[in-house]
């Protein structure tokens, strides 16, 4: 069970995006041709087999509009649903169900297939130990969003900013020193609950990296020789968290040299919507 978004996180992202559809005069279209008193009765339903996520958005949507308006779920968040199958049920308002309509399927299909990719990573490396993570490669505005539909998919979230973890990069090695240099600093700076993350992009830098004990290594476009190197390398003394060249087609042989962790930012930059309609019921 997928513990859902709070209301709070979401309804502010509904509002701007409705907001941004209605303009200044609203849904002329059913103003034109729809009673103000009409109802309206709709189903969400899936047009292919995917990992739902983010009913919240179609709820919160319709209720931005019609506050008396009912909505129930179907198919939860989490869940997988065939191709035809119902995912919620709702009964408003004709103009505010309308008007909602975009709004609350654009989040709910692109959520659901960052949900589906990250399923089928998943699926991948069963059995292998290695956990699938996200990055911080998402729609601006919509991490918690992004990173609620891989939770959906069955992955595990990498930080969510960068005020919640240390994760020294190519970039602020180069500008302090050496990666030992730099993991030597991050760990005087950092609390108790802090985690320290480095990256890597050789063995040479591995070793370094660990006689200063990061929590966290980050092992960058690694071949698949060098991953099963650095994990006999490592002995444990850290997590080992594998990134760069990981798709569909790599994922299994990554996670079978050991690696704890691998981080794919396909899951929030590049899963295709997953095709869900609303339609009259």
């Amino acid at each position: 069970m997928i513990t859902p978004l709070d209301d709070l996180l979401v309804r502010p992202i509904i509002e701007m995006a409705l907001a941004e559809d209605l303009g200044r005069a609203g849904d002329i279209t059913a103003q034109a041709c729809i009673d103000a008193d009409a109802r309206l009765s709709v189903v969400w339903a899936a047009r292919q087999d995917g990992r739902v996520a983010g009913l919240s958005c179609a709820r919160l949507a319709l209720a931005a509009l019609d506050p008396t308006a009912r909505f129930q779920v179907v198919t939860r968040d989490g869940a997988d649903a065939a191709a035809g199958a119902i995912l919620a049920r709702a009964e408003g308002n004709a103009r505010a169900v309308l008007a909602a309509e975009r709004t609350g399927l654009n989040l709910l299909g692109k959520l659901s297939g960052i949900a589906t990719l990250t399923r089928a990573y998943v699926r991948l490396v069963e059995g292998t130990g290695a956990t699938i993570v996200d990055t911080r490669k998402t729609t601006p505005g919509l991490r918690a969003l992004e990173k609620y539909a891989v939770r959906c998919g069955g992955g595990i979230n990498h930080r969510f900013g960068l005020d919640d973890a240390i994760l020294i990069k190519d970039n602020h090695v180069a500008a302090c020193g050496g990666v030992g240099e730099a993991v030597r600093r991050a760990r005087a700076f950092a609390g108790h609950l802090v985690k320290v993350e480095v990256e890597v992009d050789g063995l040479d830098q591995l070793e370094d990296a660990l006689r200063h004990h990061p929590d966290v290594v980050m092992l960058d476009n690694f071949s698949l020789d060098d991953l099963k190197t650095a994990v006999a390398l490592a002995k444990g003394r850290a997590v080992l968290e594998a990134s760069g060249g990981v798709n569909l087609t790599t994922v299994r042989a990554i996670a079978e040299t050991g690696v704890d962790v691998i981080s794919v930012g396909a899951l929030t930059h590049s899963a295709l919507v997953m095709d869900i309609g609303l339609d009259a019921a």
